[in-house]
């Protein structure tokens, strides 16, 4: 396994914490860090609400990372309540597209970190409107 994806997974799983933080909002049952081209890990929790204003991990890593001045990511990986790993949504995919339009497809993503298994972006997007 690379260091850098081992380096990723233990950033996100100490911030992987479930918990309730009022009768409508739950946080923490999903974990991810994103290595942004400028070799910084940021990491970020799924916040669940009762609406639609609710937030996927791996979109509030990376807006943890535009909040720190950087824009470019290399590397995604996400831990899911299980302990496993997984693909992003549809929603994080498209803000990853329109974030680095015209060269989103070489961004890594981690499918299982016990095998090493990982994907590109344009592999999970191959058709998607933004080239």
């Amino acid at each position: 396994m690379d260091k850098i994806w081992t380096t990723m997974y233990e950033a996100a799983k100490a911030v992987l914490n479930e918990r309730r933080i009022s009768d409508y909002v739950t946080c923490g049952e999903v974990a991810a860090a994103v290595l942004s081209k400028g070799g910084n890990i940021y990491t970020g929790v799924c916040i669940d609400t009762c609406s639609t204003l609710g937030i996927c991990a791996e979109r509030n890593a990376i807006f943890n990372m535009i909040t720190n001045g950087e824009q470019e990511i290399d590397k995604v990986l996400c831990i899911l309540p299980d302990g496993s790993n997984g693909a992003p949504c549809g929603a994080c995919r498209e803000l990853m597209v329109q974030l680095m339009a015209g060269h989103y497809h070489a961004i890594e993503i981690m499918m299982d970190y016990t095998t090493g298994r990982t994907v590109t972006l344009g592999e999970l997007t191959p058709e998607w409107w933004i080239k």
